[in-house]
């Protein structure tokens, strides 16, 4: 049960992967306009879902620390992401904002029933150190000018890492109530929108074709996979595979003509990889003792 639901949960960083490249095909709309979007058409199945069950609907009768939990972690991540991408260089900024996975390992210590190991610790931050090959291929230049979007960046992964974590306490609640969390990361995504930004409408299908795309994966099912898996997975092994979504999504950018192979992304890739299986090994050997 606890393999099956974190192979669930590993569907989310796939659909990650892929982020980049849905994001770059879906035009120029400003990121507020395309997370109310996409949230909106995230919420969509679980909607549909709930109209044709109508008796679902009890589970968004949650108490107040739930809907803060799940929509300060939806909305608060993408609010501080975009407020660290408009006040920071987007290299910096984005390999801070990567240290959530590392604080999703450490952090869990703190759950009850789990046991942070030294794997988990040094695969984790293997993946960090391949992440930082990724996003960092020009190098680093931290510069004090640039502070706000640094702390907006930390406080980014911190949220991640922290909804990702409260979400594990939450065990009992269903995870029919993301489509909540999704629909009031709209509605609140919509607000700032008009507040803070033009609005700009896809121009062809193609733009069109890859906003509902996000809106059905990355931005969409992600998010009911991830609350399942850690809920019921192994969630220190899902932190520390996380680092599996920029390599991923940097070959998928390489294969639709976005990039270059390089020895620094094989590099990247072996890292990565040796860190999550490092992180995983207890499961690996828990499937061999049951075959055995």
């Amino acid at each position: 049960m606890k393999t099956k639901a974190t192979l669930i949960g590993f569907t989310a960083i796939l659909m990650w992967s892929f982020l980049a490249l849905m994001t770059a095909a879906s035009g120029t709309m400003p990121p507020f306009q395309l997370s109310a979007i996409t949230f909106a058409i995230g919420s969509l199945p679980g909607l549909a879902l709930f109209a044709a069950r109508p008796e679902r609907l009890q589970s968004l009768r949650q108490p107040p620390k739930v809907w803060l939990a799940g929509v300060g972690g939806l909305f608060g991540y993408h609010f501080l992401y975009f407020t660290a991408l408009r006040n920071a260089p987007a290299v910096e900024a984005g390999l801070i904002a990567y240290l959530w996975p590392l604080l999703i390992v450490v952090g869990s210590a703190l759950l009850p029933g789990e046991k942070l190991g030294w794997h988990h610790i040094v695969g984790a931050i293997a993946g960090l150190a391949g992440t930082a090959l990724i996003v960092a291929k020009n190098g680093l230049a931290f510069d004090p000018a640039y502070s706000l979007g640094y702390v907006a960046a930390f406080l980014c992964a911190f949220t991640w890492a922290a909804y990702s974590l409260i979400s594990r306490k939450f065990e009992a609640v269903s995870t029919d109530v993301v489509t909540g969390f999704c629909l009031a990361t709209s509605i609140l995504s919509l607000v700032c929108h008009l507040g803070l930004e033009t609005t700009v409408w896809p121009e062809t299908a193609t733009q069109w074709v890859a906003v509902v795309g996000l809106g059905l994966l990355p931005v969409g099912l992600a998010f009911y996979v991830w609350d399942y898996g850690v809920k019921n997975g192994d969630i220190q092994i899902l932190g520390a595979s996380s680092y599996a979504a920029p390599l991923l999504s940097t070959l998928i950018l390489i294969i639709f003509g976005f990039g270059d192979i390089s020895a620094r992304i094989g590099l990247s890739c072996v890292l990565i990889t040796g860190g999550a299986m490092l992180a995983a090994k207890d499961m690996v050997l828990r499937k061999k003792d049951v075959a055995s």
